[in-house]
């Protein structure tokens, strides 16, 4: 299912955007904070082998749903991915290019998820960890109402770092958005 935001298309992931992943991803700026399962250097093939074995594999088990950020200004370019993972302790994550960060765009586009995941796919909460260092992504959880619930190591592409567990009940999510619909 294809969700619209105010400045954005997120339309699901297809075999054929492993070609535009392939080009804009392999950049420390994006892979840095990432599970220490993404190979790096990222080899050739990396992303087909990605988008064809393992996020279309799991959109038809119903265990994932995954979808390229693209502008409405230029629908045809893929800036960045965000999913969700029906998996404990880890239901969403995202990348963006670096050009595009800073602009709210990762906000919106979370929303557009959150929502998905609590009104359509009716989830009672949604938890997503996070390396302490990233800060744009703790404060993109701070800005959308999700608490800080655990602190522990993890393995990241840049080694073992410090890392969070962040989460929102449903409930939560929607008081969340009622009182920013009033702001």
């Amino acid at each position: 299912m294809e969700i619209i935001t105010p400045r954005l298309i997120l339309r699901p992931l297809r075999s054929e955007d492993a070609e535009q992943i392939q080009n804009v991803f392999p950049r420390w700026e994006i892979v840095r904070y990432l599970v220490s399962t993404v190979p790096w250097p990222y080899p050739p093939g990396a992303a087909k082998h990605y988008v064809d074995n393992v996020a279309l594999p799991a959109v038809k088990e119903g265990k994932g749903w995954f979808w390229s950020i693209r502008r409405k200004e230029n629908p045809q370019e893929l800036i960045g991915l965000i999913c969700l993972m029906d998996t404990p302790d880890n239901n969403r994550g995202f990348w963006l290019v670096p050009e595009w960060q800073g602009q709210g765009l990762m906000s919106e586009a979370c929303g557009g998820v959150n929502d998905f995941w609590f009104e359509t796919l009716e989830k009672d909460v949604l938890r997503a960890p996070k390396a302490v260092a990233n800060d744009r992504s703790k404060n993109l959880s701070i800005r959308h109402g999700m608490r800080l619930i655990r602190t522990e190591k993890s393995q990241y592409v840049s080694g073992e770092m410090d890392s969070e567990l962040w989460e929102i009940t449903r409930d939560e999510w929607r008081q969340f958005k009622k009182l920013a619909s009033l702001a």
